[in-house]
C-alpha cells in the first residue's frame, strides 16, 4: 500500500542523531541553538529571532501566551486541526470560530477582521499561502505548520503577523525526529519572553514556567532536514505538476496572484465522488484521505457552509517526496477516470 504521507529520513539524519548520542549531551543545548539560527537564516530573520520548542502545539500555546490571550477573544478557522482549539483553551482565551473563504481551505479573512476577535490564528492550509496584509489592527498568529517554505509577496510565510509558528511533526514539510516546533517573530522582545518561559528550571525567581524544550537529538535531525527542505519542496512540486497535467481539479493559490508561492504539503482535489475515489484508490493499493472530515470541524457544519462544503468535496492524494513519477502517474490515471 502506498501511504498517504511518509517522512523522508535516511542516513544523514541517522548520522546526525548518532553524533549527538556520542557527544554525551542529549538535552537542549548547542544543536538547538544552531537549529534556531538556521531557521532564522532560511526565513530571512536576524539570528536569535526563533525559539525551538517541543511541538507545533507548544509553539502555538506560547504565541497565545506571549500575546496575552488570557480572557481575550481569539479567532480561528473551524476548518483546522484541534490543536488550535486546545491551545486557546490552555492559554485561557475565548474562541471565536470562523468559516473558510468560498472555494478555499483558508480562513475568511474579511469575516475574521470584522469579528470581535482581538487575536487571529491564520493557518496556511495545505501549503496554500494567504495574504494577511488586510488584517487591520488584529494581532496575527501565522500558523505555518503546513506551509514552511511558501512565500507571499516574496517573503516566507511566518513573517506577516506578530508571531509565526511551525510544526516539525513526522509528516510535515520536514521533521525534527517525529515532534518539534518553532516560534519566530520580528519583535525580539516577544521571542525573548518565550525563551524565558521555556527555561523553566534553576531560576532565581518564582515565576511560573513550563518545560517546552526541544532536545539536541531532535534539533540535529531538524538541521539536516532543513538543509534538505528545498529538495523536498522541489520534489513535491514535481509530483503536484503530474497531477495538474493529468487535469485533476486541485486546490491551489489564486491563479493570477503575484508573489504567491505555495508548497505542496497536500495535493487536494475537489470532487463530488469522494467515496468512489477513495475506494478505487484503495483497491489499487493507494491510501488517500479526506483531509478534514465533517466530524473534525471545530463547530457545527451548518453554521459554516464553506468549511462544510470542503469536508464533502475534497480528497487528499499522496505527494510525499519518496513517491515516484510512475506511482504519481498511476494515481492520477485512477482518479481521472472518476473525478
Amino acid at each position: 500500500m502506498i501511504p498517504h504521507n511518509s517522512p523522508a529520513c535516511g542516513a544523514e539524519e541517522a548520522e546526525a542523531a548518532s553524533r549527538v548520542i556520542q557527544s554525551g549531551w542529549l538535552a537542549q543545548g548547542k544543536e538547538v541553538a544552531a537549529f534556531e539560527d538556521a531557521l532564522c537564516e532560511f526565513l530571512g530573520l536576524p539570528a536569535g529571532h526563533a525559539v525551538a520548542v517541543s511541538s507545533g502545539t507548544a509553539a502555538l500555546f506560547l504565541a497565545l501566551w506571549v500575546l496575552g490571550a488570557k480572557g481575550k477573544p481569539v479567532g480561528l478557522p473551524v476548518y483546522a486541526c484541534s490543536a488550535l482549539r486546545n491551545a486557546i483553551a490552555m492559554a485561557g482565551g475565548e474562541e471565536i470560530l470562523l468559516d473558510t473563504g468560498k472555494g478555499t481551505p483558508n480562513i475568511d479573512l474579511a469575516q475574521a477582521t470584522s469579528s470581535k476577535a482581538e487575536i487571529i490564528i491564520a493557518p496556511h492550509m495545505f501549503g496554500i499561502p494567504m495574504d494577511l496584509s488586510e488584517a487591520g489592527d488584529k494581532q496575527l498568529i501565522e500558523d505555518c505548520a503546513q506551509s514552511l517554505g511558501a512565500k507571499v509577496g516574496g517573503r516566507r510565510t511566518g513573517l506577516q503577523g506578530k508571531v509565526g509558528i511551525y510544526s516539525f511533526y513526522a509528516t510535515k514539510m520536514m521533521t525534527s525526529g517525529g515532534q518539534g516546533g518553532m516560534l519566530v517573530s520580528h519583535d525580539k522582545s516577544l521571542v525573548d519572553a518565550v525563551r524565558d518561559y521555556r527555561e523553566f528550571d534553576c531560576r532565581h525567581d518564582r515565576h511560573r514556567r513550563f518545560n517546552f524544550q526541544m532536545t539536541d537529538m531532535q534539533a540535529a535531525v531538524g538541521r539536516v532536514q532543513l538543509k534538505r527542505l528545498p529538495g523536498f519542496i522541489e520534489r513535491r512540486a514535481a509530483i503536484f505538476k503530474i497531477y495538474q497535467e493529468a487535469g485533476l481539479n486541485l486546490l491551489d493559490a489564486p491563479v493570477n496572484a503575484a508573489g504567491f508561492e505555495p508548497v505542496r504539503y497536500r495535493a487536494v482535489i475537489r470532487t463530488y465522488r469522494q467515496g468512489e475515489i477513495l475506494t478505487a484508490l484503495a483497491e489499487n493499493g493507494v491510501r488517500a484521505i479526506v483531509p478534514i472530515e465533517d466530524w473534525e470541524l471545530l463547530g457545527d457544519g451548518a453554521d459554516y457552509p464553506h468549511a462544510w462544503d470542503m469536508t464533502k468535496t475534497t480528497v487528499s492524494l499522496p505527494v510525499f517526496p519518496a513517491l515516484t513519477d510512475e506511482q504519481a502517474v498511476n494515481i492520477a490515471a485512477c482518479v481521472k477516470g472518476l473525478a
